[in-house]
């Protein structure tokens, strides 16, 4: 029999409408509600059920914008710096031979009323807004817990946490579950490893609002907001 290729089944809205910004990894920013809405073809309530059963969920998904046809063995992970190459098998970089990307989102709520339902409601996403989904599994944790695992180069920089200093005139453009999602964001640093410029200007684009900021040591200074 021929292969089927495989096709999306769904595409996912969050917040994030640039790369620049989106978490490193999946349930770093666990307070943004994100949306997993089907393809029409895939939208039958008959395939979640039992799905609002499990608390969280493992998402495949694919990058977007990485041509894999140019794919290295190795790469420069950003938490090292830049400058320091690993296997691309040791790494979780969008560079890959397959641009596919799993993540591990809480699941909130299965939304039944809506006219495109059934809708996946999940916080933790890592994916930009419009990413094309391939596939959606329970997480079951005694299978897919591993408490005693090594996380290799990547734990070392698991608190590198920035002090995050925003005035309270930028913080009231935000209700307050944005400001929160903001200021968590802000805090895991959103600049390459190998960019340390204090005197830089970057801009993270966040529920409508482009945040400008600039990093002195552990210090993250929001210097300005400006409507996207």
């Amino acid at each position: 029999m021929p292969k089927k290729e495989i096709e999306p089944i769904a595409h996912i809205h969050t917040p994030y409408k640039d790369k620049f910004g989106i978490p490193r990894q999946s349930g770093m920013v666990d307070n943004i509600v994100s949306e997993i809405v089907f393809k029409k073809k895939y939208r039958s309530l008959d395939a979640v059920r039992g799905l609002k059963e499990f608390s969280h969920i493992w998402v495949l998904w694919e990058f977007t914008g990485f041509n894999s046809d140019k794919w290295s063995p190795t790469v420069r992970p950003p938490k090292l710096g830049g400058n320091k190459r690993m296997g691309v098998f040791a790494t979780r970089s969008p560079n890959r031979p397959n641009s596919i990307g799993l993540s591990s989102l809480k699941l909130i709520e299965i939304d039944t009323s809506s006219t495109v339902a059934p809708v996946l409601k999940v916080c933790g996403a890592d994916m930009l807004d419009g990413t094309a989904i391939y596939d959606v599994k329970p997480y079951i944790p005694f299978t897919d817990s591993h408490p005693d695992a090594s996380s290799g180069f990547a734990g070392e920089h698991i608190n590198n946490y920035l002090n995050v200093q925003m005035k309270k005139e930028f913080q009231e453009k935000f209700d307050e579950e944005q400001i929160k999602a903001v200021i968590k964001l802000l805090s895991l640093d959103p600049r390459p490893s190998y960019q340390d410029d204090s005197e830089r200007i970057y801009g993270v684009t966040l529920f409508g609002y482009n945040v400008k900021f600039r990093v002195i040591e552990k210090d993250l200074i929001v210097t300005d907001i400006e409507q996207d």
